[in-house]
This record gives structure tokens, sequence and C-alpha cells, in this order.
């Protein structure tokens, strides 16, 4: 059974860092990728950033580039979205997906539907 498990969330002030975890476990092959996305109520989830498993290729979204950093550690089967210079604007719940099979183009690693499982999701929030 695949199973996706966030942690890390947590309440930080403006200026400070996070570092959130996906533990993935229960794939007999892959996954290709594991994106992260986040939400905030009334609006669609977005796309933070994305990296595939075997050659760590990733990318980011503008809002958070520079600022986040995405990295794996294969031997624990666990991904990282490292926060540095947080925002309010990034206070979210934050997902991680796994897209089990290769996609054609990278780009669509920032569409939700290429992803075929989901963690349960962790709440950032950064206030003073």
């Amino acid at each position: 059974q695949v199973q996706l498990a966030e942690s890390g969330g947590d309440l930080v002030q403006p200026g400070g860092s996070l570092r959130l975890s996906c533990a993935h476990s229960g794939f007999t092959s892959g996954p290709y990728a594991i994106g992260w996305f986040r939400q905030t109520p009334g609006k669609e989830r977005e796309g933070v950033s994305y990296i595939s498993i075997e050659d760590g290729v990733s990318d980011y979204a503008g809002s958070v580039k520079g600022r986040f950093t995405i990295s794996r550690d294969n031997a624990k089967n666990t991904v990282y979205l490292q926060m540095h210079s947080l925002k309010p604007e990034d206070t979210a719940v934050y997902y991680c997906a796994a897209a089990q099979y290769v996609v054609p183009y990278a780009l669509l690693l920032w569409d939700t539907t290429e992803y075929d499982y989901w963690g349960q999701g962790t709440q950032v929030t950064v206030s003073s």
C-alpha cells in the first residue's frame, strides 16, 4: 500500500525557516517524481516544487525560487523541502504528491492531475 506522509509544518515568524519532509513507501516501482503543492482556503492547489527521484532534476515556482530548496534521500525514501525567508503569503497547507510513472514533459509535473498519490498535508503558518 502506497503511503505518503508529510511532516515538519509549524508556526514560524516572518523571515524564519522550516524543513518539510515527505516520506514515501509501498511503491513496487517508482515513484518517478515527488511534488510539493500548497493550498489556502478558497484557492486552488498550487505547485511549489518538484524533483525527479532518479536523477534529482528539480524546479520551483517563481514565488519561492531562491528561498526554497527541494532535495531527496533515496536511502530513506524521503523528499525534503527546505524553506527559508518565509513570508506570511507562504502560509498554507503543504501537500506532497507522487507521480508513479514517467511523464513525457517535465512541465506536466506542475499539473495536479499528473500525480497518483497524495499525502494528508501539513500546516505551515508564517505570522508574527
